[in-house]
């Protein structure tokens, strides 16, 4: 089959090699133009395009594929489909209608659950029982397209933005090899179309959403700490410092004397124990300014704050008059 593969970061890179290593090898692959990064800011390649390099794929690199002669190159092609996997560029319609059998796209999220930028992250923040992949035909709308497969796993009780990503980008290449494989054979699955009920929207992460409100409850935060790992990963001014929070467990309920939220209730080597707004969180796994993630018995050797300290909450936002 003719196939161009489009994407850009390591959730699109796995299932690109996979690709590559059974036999369905693309045509080209697009992905996202380089990027500075890095503290010297320097041009780097992503994670996709460096997999294409390595397996002699040529790479093109379109601003946009609005223009009429990127549309007029990908025609000239021919492909039997296109695949894409967290891309980052929107796909006119125009672009939709090359390909024979259209273009597939890998979704971190079992639809229609879960639509849009954030799936793994914002399951994990709901505190959902389970995740996983759909492989989806695409249509204009914002992953509203037809569904042809999809897999599905549960959710840890310690699961975090990290390890659900790497779980669901292995779910999502073997998900597609399967279809890739049906497709080829003439036995492709009929795309079926989502329900219009249980649609919900991830919003795309935003780092003022990092910093604590220990008004919240304590599973709430606890779930956003696991979510926000390994970005843009959560904090909280601890004794003047912003202080990173890497892992938490909410406390088990109990008879507990009441304190304002914010309260840090105990420290010790096994964590510090704060009031929320409902119920405790246990601070695990702390990080302070331009140093490591350490446990909570490591980050009370180098300084102690004492119980009792008020914790600063998030201000509330502004209501309209």
């Amino acid at each position: 089959m003719r196939i161009v593969f489009a994407g850009t970061p390591d959730f699109a890179a796995l299932p690109l090699r996979a690709m590559v290593a059974s036999g369905f090898s693309p045509l080209a692959v697009l992905t996202q133009p380089d990027r500075k990064a890095g503290r010297g800011l320097r041009l780097q390649a992503s994670p996709v395009k460096q997999v294409a390099i390595n397996s002699g794929i040529a790479v093109h690199q379109p601003e946009s594929l609005k223009s009429a002669a990127f549309q007029d190159w990908l025609a000239a092609l021919e492909p039997d489909l296109l695949v894409v996997v967290a891309y980052g560029l929107i796909l006119p319609q125009a672009v939709l209608d090359v390909p024979r059998h259209g273009c597939w796209n890998i979704h971190a999220s079992l639809l229609p659950r879960w639509r849009g930028a954030a799936p793994i992250q914002r399951a994990i923040e709901a505190g959902d029982s389970h995740s996983g992949v759909c492989i989806m035909q695409m249509d204009a709308g914002l992953d509203t397209g037809a569904v042809l497969a999809c897999a599905s796993t549960p959710m840890a009780r310690d699961e975090t933005g990290g390890s659900l990503h790497d779980r669901l980008a292995q779910l999502g290449a073997d998900t597609l090899l399967e279809c890739l494989r049906k497709l080829e054979s003439g036995t492709a699955p009929a795309a079926i179309p989502q329900p219009q009920e249980g649609i919900s929207y991830a919003h795309k992460l935003d780092k003022a959403e990092a910093e604590i409100d220990w008004r919240e409850p304590a599973g709430q935060l606890e779930r956003r700490i696991r979510a926000f790992n390994p970005w843009p990963v959560c904090w909280c001014d601890m004794a003047g410092e912003r202080t990173r929070i890497w892992k938490a467990c909410e406390e088990p309920a109990g008879m507990v004397p009441p304190a304002p939220a914010g309260t840090l209730l105990s420290t010790g080597a096994e964590g510090l124990v704060i009031a929320c707004g409902e119920g405790r969180l246990r601070l695990t796994q702390l990080q302070r300014p331009g140093g490591k993630p350490v446990s909570a018995r490591e980050y009370l050797q180098g300084r102690s704050p004492a119980s009792g300290l008020l914790l600063p909450s998030r201000p509330a936002p502004a209501r309209a008059p």
